[in-house]
């Protein structure tokens, strides 16, 4: 396997560069996320974060500038609150006002943007005082699906295993699971399971290594129930299979691939290898050669590809960086050394215990307020 030759310097200042380029505005080629402007700020800013250089390339006005803006996308709808993915339909406050008190569809909470929007806020450092914590709840409740899955959109939209790790993160993150029915999301992961041993978007699909990394991350995220100890989650059989189908989605470029047959790509050396380190198991995957492939995913004006030789975007950038910081190279050089990373939460340690210390309901004389 590649891995053998030095590693190439880790760009860092590039990279922060590019993520707070990209974070001032994309080229017109990139027109169709500007719906997604919160998924953007999350990959960005977690840049900055993973490299540890938030603080030193951002100035205190324009971390309260975002933090205002994430808090003018909370929005309540008939059922229950969250965050919007950007105020692209929203032409001014007068006009948000209205379609709050009409719930309008388009201006709802989503669910996956709740779970970034609360993950941004952590690293920014907010207090949360804003947070309708009681409201996140009711969304949860109304994105739940009768076979255990969550939709995007109370009303609708995707219902795989990537909104159901984010409604676990939501509920770890406000260490309140009084939104989920548990054991019904765990059998619906659990069904979700494949032959090939990793777990497809949903039941009977194909084995891919973002919903694989879902799937265990979630089952591990979940508290004990009765009829769901933890320890039954998993069984043996399928944990081996699990493992097997993650370690030879590493190819011989180091690299890991995201279904069988193809090629390697940079965001899968973070879902595959953080899935083998969530199972305990990371000592299994080449760091130097990921390394190595990450390295040469690295472009030229900063920010990383999802292979060498291709352009950079913010999406494979973070998830390369939380790559490394999850398995760092066993030969640490070039400044490759990164902060340690909450696997389960995607967030550096530092974001994540911010994050428990301040998202939950403040509790006072045995009681919780929301």
């Amino acid at each position: 396997m590649a891995g053998s030759e030095p590693l190439p310097r880790l760009a860092k200042s590039s990279h922060v560069a590019h993520a707070k380029m990209c974070l001032s505005g994309l080229p017109g080629s990139q027109v169709e996320l500007d719906s997604s402007r919160m998924v953007i700020a999350f990959y960005c800013l977690g840049t900055l974060d993973l490299i540890g250089m938030l603080q030193e390339k951002s100035s205190a006005m324009e971390r309260r500038d975002w933090r205002d803006w994430i808090w003018e996308q909370q929005t309540r709808g008939k059922y229950g609150s969250g965050f919007r993915p950007s105020p692209y339909m929203t032409p001014g406050a007068d006009s948000l006002r209205v379609m709050q008190e009409n719930g309008n569809e388009y201006n709802g909470p989503h669910l996956i943007m709740t779970y970034t929007a609360l993950s941004l806020l952590a690293i920014l450092r907010d207090d949360f005082s804003q947070l309708d914590r009681a409201g996140i709840l009711e969304l949860l409740r109304a994105c739940q699906q009768e076979d255990g899955s969550f939709s995007a959109l109370p009303e609708g939209g995707e219902a795989d295993l990537r909104t159901v790790y984010c409604a676990f993160v939501i509920s770890s993150m406000l260490d309140d699971w009084s939104g989920i029915d548990v054991d019904r999301s765990i059998a619906y992961i659990q069904r979700c399971s494949s032959y090939e041993g990793g777990y497809g978007q949903t039941p009977f699909g194909e084995a891919l290594g973002g919903t694989t990394y879902c799937a265990i991350a979630a089952l591990h995220l979940a508290p004990p129930t009765p009829s769901s100890p933890l320890a039954r989650r998993i069984p043996p059989s399928m944990r081996m299979r699990t493992i097997r189908w993650l370690v030879q989605n590493q190819t011989p470029s180091g690299g890991f691939r995201g279904r069988t047959g193809k090629d390697a790509d940079a965001c899968y050396c973070f879902w595959c290898g953080a899935a083998l380190k969530v199972l305990g198991v990371g000592e299994l995957v080449d760091t130097n050669a990921l390394a190595g492939f990450l390295g040469r995913c690295q472009f030229k004006f900063g920010g990383i590809s999802k292979a060498p030789g291709e352009r950079s975007d913010p999406y494979h950038t973070h998830l390369s960086l939380a790559a490394l910081s999850v398995l760092p190279p066993a030969t640490v050089e070039a400044g490759w050394q990164l902060p340690a990373l909450d696997v389960l939460w995607i967030a550096t340690e530092p974001t994540a215990s911010w994050a428990h210390e301040h998202i939950p309901a403040p509790k006072i004389s045995g009681l919780t307020t929301h």
